[in-house]
């Protein structure tokens, strides 16, 4: 993993310096901005573990792209975006046969659900293959990603005091009273897509991505609940640039 993020970082930074002197290949000076909108399945990887099934959010926010330079069929560019985005996790609550854990208050199926909204800003490496003006091009991008947190909220249908911790094959609980300590997020994200291109009308990115993070929402030093918790994400989005120069 660590080697993996210093690949992107490295990728990043080659990107932004040959952005900055475009000396090796055919120099060019577009700019591009627009808007976003997708899909985020996400999780918190907990230890100890915490069963869950993907959380469902969304992500939406304002796009840039500068392409500075064509070396030999690659167009390089830095890509940026500014985004609000919901995500956090979804428990699992299930016994030791796999079956729904059903609350003795209710009578229904315990669910839980923590919806967390970030400011994120993640920041990429991008490279393109294919047409340059009009038509499909192909493209890999990866960079380093912020988020600040802006506020959080759950989602249930038990009280704490009545839940049914005597059938749930995982016991880990402490997480569902614990509100999120540390606010700022950082990690890696990657993603695989494709640009259209249409003369005098911009272009459509669609993109698939994933987000690893770097840092816990909760302390992780041994006196802490939680030797780790971070976000992993899975997007799906949309994007459409306009060009600008």
């Amino acid at each position: 993993m660590i080697k993996t993020i210093r690949k992107a970082l490295l990728a990043l930074l080659l990107t932004a310096a040959v952005c900055a002197k475009a000396q090796v290949g055919d120099y060019r000076n577009d700019l591009a901005l627009g808007f976003n909108g997708g899909f985020v399945m996400s999780s918190v990887s907990f230890v100890p573990k915490v069963t869950q099934t993907q959380h469902p959010g969304f992500t939406a926010g304002l796009s840039f792209k500068y392409t500075c330079e064509k070396y030999f069929k690659t167009y390089c560019s830095v890509y940026a975006e500014l985004n609000y985005a919901r995500i956090g996790w979804k428990e699992s609550i299930l016994d030791v046969n796999d079956k729904p854990v059903i609350n003795p208050t209710t009578g229904v199926a315990e669910a839980y659900q923590r919806d967390i909204n970030y400011i994120q800003l993640p920041v990429f490496a991008h490279l393109a293959w294919g047409k340059e003006r009009k038509g499909l091009q192909f493209f890999f991008q990866a960079g380093p990603q912020f988020g600040y947190m802006l506020n959080e909220s759950t989602k249930t249908n038990f009280t704490i005091a009545d839940r049914n911790t005597t059938d749930r094959a995982n016991q880990t609980c402490a997480q569902d009273t614990m509100a999120v300590e540390n606010k700022f997020d950082y990690g890696i994200a990657a993603g695989l897509g494709v640009e259209w291109r249409i003369p005098h009308a911009g272009s459509l990115l669609l993109e698939g991505r994933y987000y690893y993070g770097l840092g816990n929402i909760y302390g992780d030093s041994k006196r802490d609940y939680f030797a780790r918790s971070n976000h992993s994400n899975i997007v799906v989005k949309l994007a459409w640039l306009f060009d600008i120069r």
